[in-house]
């Protein structure tokens, strides 16, 4: 037979007792990951195998990695490498330092503005004789300083 609920009010006195031992909860730890995870959690050991000082391949590191139950082929552990720098770059760049806030760059000279005719500024439009609009180039006439 189904149980009946009791549908008794629930006390604040209970709620707060509740969301306190909620809060105070810690992850559980997982028995397995994700390549993806298992590979964030190797990449600096298996950057530092594949480095030029050690010279093992990402396929004898898979090799190595099998005989311990992690089944992943070199080409997908250098692909997830890969990814995992793209990531940490993209991060990087997503959180600019205080160097790059604030400028180093000398101040640049301004140049002094040229005026022009104001009629050379202008782009003006004719019709020609079959009623399409046609942009004329602006004419820039030089001006004597005073």
């Amino acid at each position: 037979m189904v149980e009946k609920q009791d549908s008794s009010r629930i006390t604040k006195g209970k709620i707060d007792e509740a969301i306190s031992a909620l809060k105070d909860l810690k992850p559980k730890e997982r028995d397995s990951l994700s390549d993806r995870e298992a590979i964030r959690k190797m990449r600096r050991y298996i950057e530092k195998l594949t480095s030029d000082k050690y010279g093992y391949t990402s396929d004898e590191v898979s090799e190595m990695l099998k005989g311990l139950g992690v089944h992943l082929s070199g080409s997908r552990i250098k692909y997830l490498i890969g990814e995992l720098k793209k990531s940490s770059r993209r991060r990087h760049k997503a959180e600019p330092s205080e160097e790059n806030t604030t400028s180093s760059n000398p101040t640049t000279e301004i140049q002094p503005a040229v005026k022009a005719n104001s009629e050379a500024s202008i782009e003006q439009t004719v019709k020609s004789g079959k009623g399409k609009t046609k942009k004329q180039q602006p004419v820039v006439q030089e001006h004597e300083d005073e």
